[in-house]
């Protein structure tokens, strides 16, 4: 058994791990608050301007989406994997790096490339993949105008054939306690399935040609910056989970540690009391 010296270190170590992690837990609350209010807010506008331009494009005849449906032969791939910059998560970086190694192993035999979008996953990524860049400092300032230039700069690489096809990889919110990695088809946009518009319903000005080219560069910039904003939200429900039952572990711990100091304490007591009844015995013979 450890000596009292040993266990009372050991109980003040645990205490304020314990005080790090209940911090944490509550700054991540916090945080998680306005990122979910974020992304909640959000989802409806993404759904509803997809909505649109499946309804439009449905409604056309021939190939609406243009250069950014092009069909080709898949040898070069692009993916964009979506970590956090900090760790203490959980799992959360954990699975998505999973999830691309899994994407390389099914795409074996073809040129595969990532573009990393937070620190942790590059740390890792790069070590075993050809990281061609790494936008790690979007977090630092996360806006749509600042995603929306990563999107051009993806849908610029499409259009001019650097790619066949690309991919995103990021944490999907759904609640605190859950997230859900999902991969997501960025481009070539999907084939389009849907009711058309009854031509007799509206009247489209400019025509619904130029509509849907319009808006489709929006919406591809729409839904990178969606999977960033779910991921930013995932990521501080996944940490504060992680903090909680870690402060929870901590604290089992500490409970424990007191009760083998206190077992450790009353052996000491006994032992010094037999000490004495054994001199007192002693000197009396």
């Amino acid at each position: 058994m450890a000596n009292l010296k040993e266990i009372r270190n050991r109980i003040t170590s645990v205490s304020s791990t314990m005080q790090i992690t209940s911090a944490m837990k509550m700054v991540s609350a916090a945080k998680l608050k306005k990122a979910q209010d974020a992304i909640t807010a959000m989802r409806p506008y993404a759904e509803k301007l997809t909505e649109l331009i499946q309804n439009l494009s449905a409604s056309l005849e021939g190939d609406a989406a243009g250069k950014f449906a092009e069909q080709r032969e898949v040898n070069k791939v692009l993916i964009v994997a979506i970590t956090s910059n900090r760790g203490l998560c959980g799992a959360f970086n954990a699975n998505v790096i999973k999830q691309v190694k899994g994407l390389t192993e099914a795409y074996a035999g073809k040129q595969i490339d990532v573009i990393t979008v937070g620190k942790k996953g590059n740390d890792v990524l790069r070590k075993v993949n050809n990281v061609v860049d790494n936008q790690s400092t979007l977090f630092d300032a996360l806006t749509f105008e600042n995603v929306g230039a990563l999107a051009a700069t993806l849908m610029e690489k499409f259009v001019a054939g650097e790619y066949d096809k690309i991919e995103l990889v990021y944490n999907q919110f759904k609640n605190a306690a859950t997230q859900i990695v999902v991969t997501e088809q960025f481009l070539p946009l999907a084939p389009i399935e849907g009711t058309a518009i009854a031509s007799s319903d509206y009247i489209f000005e400019p025509s619904k040609e130029e509509i849907v080219l319009t808006l489709i560069p929006k919406s591809l910039k729409t839904q990178l910056y969606k999977a960033i904003r779910d991921s930013f939200a995932a990521e501080h429900g996944a940490r504060m989970t992680a903090m909680h039952k870690a402060t929870d572990n901590a604290t089992a711990l500490r409970n424990q540690l007191k009760l083998t100091y206190n077992k450790a304490r009353q052996a000491a007591i006994t032992n010094e009391i037999l000490e004495i009844v054994g001199g007192a015995e002693a000197l009396n013979n």
